[in-house]
């Protein structure tokens, strides 16, 4: 009953902190977003956390930074934890293991999407001739050209290839990932809540 009380009590508590963390997002993608001392107040609370994540380079591509999916990935299964204590009364290993992969993978399938969703956006635009110095071309090539030089080393090695062949190539490898790690991570977390520990 206690350990019922304390998690749904931990449960409510994270999820406020998630949805801090999602305004006070929001509120860094707004310009001149003077919200004041509440802002303030907010920044101090939620800043120490996003920051954490902001350290690792691997939440960066280009110049987007994907970091506060990983953060708000992080609460929604310590969120996740806490339900299914407060409702269930117990939590296996595997059910931890299950939750944690399950929104690893959520917010990396994410990443992979929209990136996959982005070269085929800039495919279609650069078949189709459009104005490839808009600004709006360029930040796609700023996001998408590390990811298709690493993509393209892997496949050509040091043969050079045009841009369109590079764009098809990344957005197959994309999708394929996308695919398979859907797979392999339903195929994990069935084995996982299977566990009896």
């Amino acid at each position: 009953m206690l350990l019922s009380i304390l998690a749904r009590v931990l449960a409510a508590t994270v999820t406020i902190y998630m949805l801090a963390c999602s305004v006070r997002i929001f509120l860094t993608w707004v310009p001149g977003n003077g919200v004041g001392r509440a802002g303030e107040l907010l920044a101090s609370i939620v800043d120490p956390y996003l920051r954490f994540f902001a350290r690792f380079r691997i939440f960066r591509v280009g110049h987007f930074d994907f970091s506060p999916i990983a953060a708000l990935s992080l609460l929604a299964v310590a969120n996740q934890v806490f339900l299914s204590l407060a409702f269930s009364g117990t939590m296996t290993l595997g059910g931890v293991f299950s939750l944690a992969i399950d929104a690893l993978w959520s917010a990396l399938a994410f990443i992979i999407t929209f990136l996959a969703v982005a070269t085929l956006a800039r495919l279609i635009a650069y078949s189709a001739r459009w104005n490839s110095l808009h600004p709006l071309w360029r930040v796609v090539d700023d996001m998408l050209n590390p990811l298709l030089f690493r993509m393209k080393r892997l496949i050509w090695r040091d043969r050079v290839i045009n841009y369109q062949k590079g764009l098809i190539a990344g957005f197959a490898i994309l999708v394929v990932v996308r695919v398979a790690g859907e797979a392999l991570v339903g195929f994990l977390l069935k084995f996982l809540r299977s566990l009896p520990i």
